[in-house]
């Protein structure tokens, strides 16, 4: 066999993989294929924020079904500090904003007035 076929042989191979993934990406890009894999369902768990305390100890903010727990992370061991806290509602921004409002509570008034 000559190497022109070789070389044609390889390029209609790369051709035909490139079609094969390029079909997978659209399908998975529409949603079409009825089978959806790990990445498709709605997570359950996850991790809200966490801090450093030290070096050693992190402080942790768990979300698992609608439900929060705050948990303490050391090298050897992880302590629950408070669990079943609700999961707040509604995005970032406006969570921070009530945050605010409820931190302002605690400033000194002034005594002026």
């Amino acid at each position: 066999m000559e190497f022109t076929t070789y070389l044609r042989f390889i390029v209609v191979l790369v051709l035909v993989i490139g079609l094969i993934l390029g079909l997978a990406w659209v399908l998975k890009r529409f949603g079409i294929g009825g089978v959806r894999g790990p990445l498709g369902r709605k997570r359950r768990l996850g991790v809200i924020e966490a801090a450093a305390i030290d070096g050693r100890h992190r402080i942790v903010l768990v979300r698992r079904d609608n439900v929060e727990h705050l948990v303490l992370v050391g090298p050897n061991t992880s302590h629950v500090i408070e669990s079943g806290i609700p999961a707040p509602d509604g995005d970032v921004a406006s969570m921070s904003s009530a945050g605010l409002a409820v931190f302002s509570e605690f400033l000194p008034k002034d005594k002026d007035q």
